[in-house]
């Protein structure tokens, strides 16, 4: 694969895990109701995330309501919620540095080599927005596996498990991560700016016999 194809299908991948970290971001399914237990109770399917909460009932009807207070929130809410807003700040700014520093956009710098230090970068900052993504749901998928397997007076079905928003921000930090690395890749090879060795041919004395 050349560079400038490398190049295309990191910035992708990146792209492509930045809108889905968003998305993870904004969905309130960061946890949800678990029909673990032998009384399962499907009438109401709660659904937590990091700015709402949705209470969704069998008649298809769903009720959300933002959280009231931010310093009223357990910390790793708002652990998880800094982690993702520096990921995607990280991730908007690798996109403009990236589209920069590409081979096959004609944005900014006209040296190559200037160019893939620039893409480089674009890639460092992809990585550390996948890095701050991953740990911002892992944290909290810890805590939710902690508090559902606690010994707790709460009945295990009204307890609570992962969400479809966790399984799509370890999607978005693996390509994320993935794209960074690509772009990590055009790394330019150190020059080696010496001085070509021009042979100097002496001139061939002929004898000539008598």
């Amino acid at each position: 694969m050349g560079g400038g194809a490398r190049e295309l299908c990191g910035y992708l991948a990146a792209l492509a895990g930045w809108v889905s970290a968003l998305a993870a971001a904004v969905l309130p399914q960061w946890r949800q109701s678990s029909y673990a237990g032998d009384a399962i109770i499907t009438a109401v399917g709660l659904h937590e995330g990091l700015w709402m909460s949705c209470a969704a009932q069998s008649t298809g009807q769903v009720q959300c309501r933002l959280h009231d207070s931010l310093l009223s929130l357990d910390v790793h809410i708002q652990t998880s919620r800094a982690l993702m807003v520096i990921s995607l700040l990280l991730g908007f700014f690798g996109i403009i540095v990236s589209v920069v520093g590409m081979k096959c956009t004609k944005v900014g710098e006209e040296d190559p080599v200037t160019k893939s230090r620039i893409a480089v970068a674009g890639g460092v900052l992809f990585i550390l927005s996948g890095l701050c993504s991953l740990a911002a749901v892992s944290l909290y998928a810890t805590q939710v596996t902690y508090e559902f397997f606690r010994e707790s007076a709460v009945p295990i079905n009204a307890r609570y498990e992962f969400g479809s928003a966790l399984f799509v921000g370890w999607g978005a930090a693996g390509l994320s991560m993935l794209g960074g690395s690509l772009l990590c890749c055009s790394c330019p090879a150190k020059e080696r700016r010496a001085q070509p060795y021009h042979r100097q041919t002496q001139p061939s004395t002929s004898r000539e016999y008598v």
